[in-house]
């Protein structure tokens, strides 16, 4: 780091130095009725014009004159305050209510025009319910898809590809904890319950320093802390899936909880009918439960600690089948296979006012994904003389990733102008790339063997400071430094990550923002496409594979219109370094050696723009979201080395969402989306590199493809259409809301996959597989308010 950064970074401090005449006043803003910490809130001394914004959570610090001030605080959603701060006063909390007559909003894009960091996006948790939704379940990730800049990876698909890069490049935190797979049902469904969650703020340009370990993308979730005030249930019922959250205090304003739980019944709904026709015992289910409990030990200390725990699972077992050798011999055979995959993550965190200007928060979390796919052959057999036996076959698949981490976050606010964040991290890691193992039992012969590579452990160390700085009305700038460290084996890598961000306004309606940042990312993620399962392998960077670094700028320009409607364009360019990728003809499973003889490395280059316009109010609001983008990769092993388009690549995108507000009871939503398909490879011939083996025997596994080009060719252009209705119902117990959906409204039969068939003339051609035609849902969602309850009830007894 040269001297010039390092006194770069001390400019806040000196600011020190000009508060003599001036104090600092500091505290929490919280919703009124829940008691919940409000992230974003603001607070403006109108006298001095200085404000100031929470943090992620809720603390704010503001300076201001040493005289009595009025302070105006406000809060998308909520009534905005004007409370009089006398001189002696350096503590105020404020809370603050519900607007009674809201105008609706599901982009959040205030301060978009003031802040610093392009790229940032802030979901509305509480304005989802307007969209339509596949199956009655709305879903974060499908949300987001909607937007420029984020691309599905298909029809069956929640995951999310950013600016060209992988689902494993985004860092997906939920109460700063990372998850490593987030998908329910193959990809259909995102691992996140939308109703445990408060805030969703998505960066994928104009990274701030404090985050880091990934290349494209930050997803950082907050869960709900719990009402501190009264009970809450509430809940939805749909076609394939219910949840149900239940919150409320401990001790009133002193220590509250919030449980969530969700649970699919595809199981219930099918396996009586497969055992009854088939005699056959299958069945699918995943479930999600979230719990968080917090404590306010006193004014300066706060105490939370949450858990999140979510698995799917598919488990078949056939019916027996009995046959009779020519001597009599009777065997009784079944087969049993299962599949599943999950995430466990848990957090314990510390709040610490240390001082009005300075903040700590210190979190110690933990995180597990494991992937496990196998199958038993089980055969009883009795002999004619009375004696039994059993021969068994029986072949598995384990991987996963677990990790244990520790980090300090300090927010220090030496005056209105300057916002310092430092902090530290610790993560150990423990891979477990891919272990394969084969069982036989004949008799009193027993055979086993285990093939894959050995576990590995990690440690990645990261050190941040960065500092928002307002120089001038007009300009206000970001910058920062993010150095990852990361030791496994006997190799160490250190990674400087210099990030800067401006913003100048043109004038109080418009701003242009310029974005350069580095990201580094010590984790790989090996993705199997040749089957439709969750198989992709997490593994660290070696000696042989090194971190992935992505060196992104971006330039922005963002336009306050009438109407209450706002308009951005924003161009970007990203080089990624260091890519991996499974070479021609291998797979997960394929051959006995270690992962790392199985990959090749490469690079990658996106570009493109992204243009957006929104109307945030109103009865009728919605947006138009456009993206002209080029995604390519490049590997020496690969394509004959040449240049070829990221699977992922598409040049156009474009969604419109609508939603219109009839009256009091009923709205409407209309969602329609269109992509350029994806690029994949049509090979001329495909066979499979192990015939006869185990796997290919069970999951039919083409893993060599003879080809001319990589992803030479595009499947058709996706588009589609959802239109969705709610009727609400407010009582004096709570509120109800019927939802009523159509997916894919006009049955457009969208490409899932394409492969190379024979007809019955022997000629060659091209053959389409669709997933989801249309589908009408139901849902009903439900909300009891207890308070309102209790004084529903007092009402109504006679005095």
């Amino acid at each position: 780091m040269s001297k010039y950064f390092i006194a770069l970074l001390l400019i806040p401090f000196l600011g020190l130095a000009q508060t003599s005449e001036k104090r600092t006043i500091s505290g929490y803003i919280t919703d009124e009725k829940t008691g919940e910490k409000l992230i974003g809130a603001t607070i403006l001394d109108t006298i001095s014009k200085k404000g100031a914004a929470t943090n992620e959570y809720g603390f704010y610090s503001l300076t201001i004159p040493n005289q009595n001030v009025i302070l105006r605080v406000s809060y998308f959603g909520l009534q905005t305050k004007f409370i009089e701060a006398t001189i002696l006063q350096n503590e105020l909390n404020v809370s603050l209510f519900v607007v009674k007559e809201m105008e609706e909003v599901l982009v959040n894009a205030k301060r978009q025009v003031e802040n610093s960091n392009s790229g940032t996006i802030e979901l509305q948790m509480d304005k989802m319910d307007k969209l339509p939704m596949i199956f009655g379940e709305k879903d974060i990730l499908r949300v987001l898809q909607l937007l420029p800049g984020i691309k599905s990876g298909g029809e069956a698909s929640s995951g999310i590809y950013v600016r060209g890069g992988g689902p494993d490049q985004n860092l997906i935190l939920l109460d700063g904890v990372p998850i490593y797979n987030a998908s329910h049902l193959f990809g259909f469904f995102s691992t996140f319950n939308s109703d445990a969650i408060s805030n969703v703020t998505m960066i994928k340009g104009g990274f701030p320093a404090r985050y880091g370990g990934r290349a494209s993308s930050v997803l950082d979730m907050r869960m709900k802390e719990g009402n501190m005030k009264s009970f809450n249930v509430e809940g939805s019922v749909g076609v394939i899936a219910s949840r149900l959250l239940v919150e409320g205090p401990i001790k009133k304003d002193k220590t509250s909880f919030c449980i969530s739980a969700r649970r699919t019944y595809i199981d219930a709904l099918f396996r009586p009918f497969l055992i009854a026709a088939e005699g056959v015992d299958a069945g699918y289910f995943f479930h999600d439960f979230n719990a968080k409990i917090q404590h306010k030990i006193n004014d300066k200390h706060h105490l939370y600690i949450s858990g999140y725990f979510g698995l799917d699972k598919i488990f078949v077992k056939d019916k027996a089948t009995t046959f009779y050798d020519s001597d009599g011999t009777a065997r009784t055979q079944q087969t049993k296979s299962k599949l599943q995959w999950g995430n466990s993550i848990g957090s314990v965190r510390w709040n610490y006012k240390i001082n009005p200007k300075l903040f700590l928060n210190t979190t110690g979390t933990f995180s597990s994904y494991n992937f496990k796919i196998g199958f038993e052959d089980e055969t009883k057999i009795k002999y004619t003389n009375g004696t039994k036996g059993v021969e068994k076959y029986a072949f598995g698949y384990d991987s996963g990733i677990l990790d244990w981490g520790l980090k300090s976050d300090f927010t220090f606010i030496p005056n209105p102008d300057h916002t310092v964040r430092f902090g530290v991290s610790e993560t150990y890691h423990t891979f477990t790339p891919g272990i394969s193992y084969l069982s036989i039992k004949d008799g009193n012969e027993n055979y086993s063997q285990e093939n894959g590579s050995r576990t590995q452990y990690s440690h990645e160390i990261s050190l941040y400071i960065e500092d928002d700085f307002r120089i001038t009305e007009r300009l206000k700038v970001n910058y920062g430094l993010h150095q990852g460290s990361f030791l496994t084996n006997d190799k160490f890598y250190s990674i400087p990550q210099p990030r800067i961000s401006a913003n100048f306004m043109l004038d109080e309606k418009s701003s242009i923002k310029i974005g350069v940042s580095r990201m580094a990312q010590f984790l790989h993620l090996l993705s199997n496409s040749g089957i439709g399962l969750p198989t992709d392998l997490w593994v660290p960077a070696t000696d042989v594979t090194k971190p992935v670094i992505a060196d992104q700028v971006s330039l922005s320009y963002y336009r306050e219109l009438p109407k209450n409607m706002v308009f951005s364009v924003e161009t970007y360019y990203k080089k990624m370094n260091n890519l991996i990728q499974y070479k021609e003809g291998v797979s997960f499973i394929s051959g006995s050696q270690d992962w790392q003889e199985k990959v090749t490395s490469g690079q990658g280059w996106a570009y493109g723009a992204e243009f957006f316009i929104e109307k945030k109010k109103g009865k009728f609001t919605g947006w138009f979201g456009y993206t002209l983008s080029w995604t390519e990769r490049q590997f020496d092993e690969l394509n004959f080395g040449d240049k070829f388009f990221y699977r992922y690549d598409r040049r156009h995108d474009l969604s419109l969402v609508l939603a219109y507000d009839i009256n009091d009871k009923w709205d409407i939503g209309v969602v329609f989306v269109f992509g350029t398909g994806n690029a994949i490879t049509l090979g001329t011939q495909v066979y499979s590199s192990a015939p006869n083996s185990a796997f290919s025997t069970y999951f039919n596994e083409p893993t060599i493809t003879n080809f001319e080009q990589m992803n030479d060719y595009r499947m058709p252009a996706y588009h589609r259409m959802d239109i969705g209705a709610n009727r609400k119902k407010v009582k004096e117990k709570g509120v109800s809301i019927l939802s009523l959906s159509i997916y894919n409204v006009y049955n457009r039969q969208n490409a899932f996959m394409i492969t190379r068939e024979t007809n019955d003339q022997g000629n060659p051609v091209l053959m389409q597989t669709s997933l989801f035609p249309l589908i009408p849902s139901v849902s009903w969602k439900f909300q009891f308010d207890f308070e309102k309850m209790k004084q529903a009830k007092l009402k109504n007894t006679p005095k």
